[in-house]
């Protein structure tokens, strides 16, 4: 995973200066994005080629010097000849940081595309490597946000010495604001004058309800890629105080959680199970009996082989409060992967989801029963199994040229697909890549897309 060369942080500049150095473009560029703040904003120049006029900045025709760094937060360097290195070098003795406009090995910080609601900011930094889309990602997030906004942040900081007085217990702080900023018509009360009102008022109830007591809501991750996350998902994580997730849930869904919140694996992976299901049950119970709000995080969809039915009825015996939130199962993942329709019109009319491990006789019969019937199967954790599984089918009289495709990794980027026959499945000679696969069977499975998977045998095993 790429990490990033800068950390961001915001520099505070009240009651300091900024310092740029320069006359042209470049320098009245980074003049109007220094006079956003509140800082005393100082520009030295023997000439000034650009209208620096409507700006709050002091203009001085001459080179910099070293006392005009002093109680300096930032210097932006706009001149790129002799005068321009001598103010590098005098701002680094002074220990101000520099951004030398247009020249990322020059700088000790770069200068982000800034969406502005006062007090609140979002910068986009490239570190310097593409200002363009950094500028693009701009436009779009000032599309999406209220001008507003900042007006709901100083809301919000205005009543933070009575909310810390009022609800003294963290979580309940937190959830305080997270309704008042998000609370429908705030910016219209705000507008009419009314927005501290609605602010006390709201304080008022959270202060009479305490901490409040936890909850667990039991969310579908999809099958890995983070863009199949649903929106209610990304919404409860970011309330979530505690993220409990499975072994299979990538690290970048599970970083869309809150960065403070707390993160318990409780992975189970192939004959190794770092908690038993008594254990996470207990987990999630004691967790959600100390006010805690649990994101109980589940590859692919809760509700379809994620033991969420033992789950919920753990916390439904301990009176606990939780909810559902659907996820993409891998076999859907793995159909729309490999374009496949797993209901077919005058083919197939249904599916069946299945788990390959631990069938027995009783229900292979009725899953080559189903599938003679059109019904398309797809069984989950059945790889290591696949040839015995296709085997019994066989056994049972499916045909041996019913067609199969198995996807490995569905929903994600690193997918692997292989396609063929339950006869050629049954030969046992497909080398699977590492990952969890689904196996679809059925006429439907023959009317999708599998034109860059492998076929099942050994010597054109697999196709990326």
């Amino acid at each position: 995973m790429a990490r990033l060369n800068t950390f961001p942080v915001s520099v505070a500049v009240k009651g300091k200066r900024i310092v740029i150095v320069g006359g042209d473009d470049e320098a009245l560029a980074k003049a109007r994005l220094a006079a956003k703040t509140s800082a005393e904003i100082v520009v030295f120049a023997p000439q000034f080629e650009a209208d620096f006029s409507g700006l709050e900045v002091q203009l001085n025709r001459r080179a910099v010097e070293a006392e005009d760094f002093a109680n300096a937060a930032l210097a932006f360097i706009a001149d790129h000849g002799p005068d321009g290195a001598r103010a590098r070098t005098l701002a680094r003795a002074a220990g101000v940081p520099v951004n030398e406009v247009d020249v990322p090995e020059n700088c000790d910080f770069f200068t982000p595309a800034l969406v502005e609601r006062a007090p609140l900011s979002i910068a986009i930094s490239t570190e310097g490597d593409a200002p363009v889309l950094a500028r693009l990602v701009r436009a779009r997030i000032e599309a999406m946000l209220s001008p507003r906004l900042g007006a709901v942040a100083r809301l919000a900081g205005a009543m933070r010495e009575t909310a810390t007085r009022l609800l003294p217990h963290g979580a309940a702080r937190r959830r305080y604001y997270e309704e008042l900023v998000t609370a429908p018509g705030i910016e219209d009360a705000l507008a009419e004058g009314r927005g501290g009102e609605v602010a006390k008022a709201l304080l008022a109830r959270h202060a009479a309800a305490g901490a409040g007591g936890g909850v667990v809501w039991l969310i579908g991750a999809g099958p890995g890629a983070e863009d199949l996350l649903t929106l209610r998902a990304l919404r409860l994580l970011q309330e979530a105080d505690v993220i409990v997730h499975d072994q299979l849930v990538p690290v970048a869904v599970i970083e869309m959680g809150r960065r403070d919140a707390a993160r318990i694996s409780v992975g189970k992976a192939k004959g190794h199970h770092s908690f038993s299901q008594a254990q996470i049950n207990t987990l999630i119970v004691r967790l959600a009996r100390e006010g805690k709000r649990v994101a109980r995080l589940k590859s692919g969809d809760p509700m379809v082989f994620g033991r969420a039915g033992e789950e919920i009825a753990a916390l439904r015996a301990a009176g606990i409060g939780y909810e559902v939130v659907p996820g993409v199962t891998a076999a859907l993942a793995a159909a729309a992967d490999t374009a496949s329709p797993v209901t077919l019109r005058k083919v197939s009319p249904g599916m069946v989801l299945a788990t390959a491990h631990g069938a027995d006789n009783t229900e292979l019969v009725h899953w080559a029963a189903l599938a003679r019937a059109g019904m398309t199967l797809g069984l989950y954790m059945g790889k290591s199994i696949a040839a015995g599984v296709a085997r019994d089918l066989l056994a049972q009289g499916l045909g041996a040229r019913m067609p199969v495709g198995i996807v490995v990794n569905a929903g994600r980027a690193d997918r692997v697909l292989y396609a063929g026959t339950l006869g050629a499945l049954a030969r046992d000679e497909i080398a699977f890549v590492d990952g969890p696969a689904v196996i679809l069977i059925g006429e439907a499975v023959a009317a999708g897309d599998w034109a860059s998977a492998g076929t099942m045998v050994a010597e054109t095993a697999r196709v990326a």
